[in-house]
């Protein structure tokens, strides 16, 4: 059961919802989320976090970068079928279509431009 807490809670914020949206299809730099969500880094290295322990993500780290995706692999179905419901529910949604326009721009940006830039402010 506390999977399920712990999924539901992670759910319950815009920011995290939007940050797993902008996952599907992608593995992303954590420079690269803070760039889409315009927050603060140390807001959505928080956000993640929550999503990491509830099994929504996975990261891993390659030099002092920090990757996210969707989990792959030997995943509970019940992430699955969240995963999947949340696609689903949102593919046509005003503030999804903007983020994944913004990913394209953001995704055009050398990585190193994007993490200096982050690391100034």
């Amino acid at each position: 059961m506390n999977n399920i807490v712990n999924i539901t809670k992670a759910l319950a914020d815009d920011n995290r919802v939007r940050a797993l949206m902008i996952l599907a299809g992608h593995e992303l730099c954590l420079c690269q989320i803070i760039e889409l969500l315009n927050l603060a880094p140390s807001t959505v290295s928080r956000h993640m976090s929550i999503l990491r322990r509830a099994g929504l993500v996975e990261s891993r780290k390659e030099n002092r970068w920090v990757y996210y995706s969707l989990p792959k692999g030997n995943i509970p179905s019940y992430v699955t079928d969240v995963l999947e419901w949340l696609r689903t529910a949102l593919d046509k949604d005003v503030q999804i279509k903007k983020d994944r326009k913004r990913l394209k721009e953001i995704m055009k940006v050398d990585l190193e431009i994007i993490c200096r830039r982050q690391m100034k402010s």
